[in-house]
């Protein structure tokens, strides 16, 4: 399905890509403590949000 060569290619795009990102979320971790402070409610609220259209998509179909 795939060569020997573009799976060497996208392990080593995934590592280098998560190596990366570790790399800048940690150079500016300070900045996202002082500027998304209390941004996880906002993700507690999609979730919950979508978690009411699953409620009300089954509590319809039924």
């Amino acid at each position: 399905m795939f060569t020997t060569g573009q799976l060497y290619f996208a392990l080593f795009f995934i590592i280098v890509f998560v190596a990366a990102m570790i790399y800048v979320y940690r150079k500016d971790f300070k900045l996202h403590k002082k500027y998304y402070n209390g941004s996880y409610k906002v993700l507690i609220g999609f979730l919950a949000f979508i978690g009411a259209l699953f409620i009300i998509k089954i509590y319809l179909k039924g």
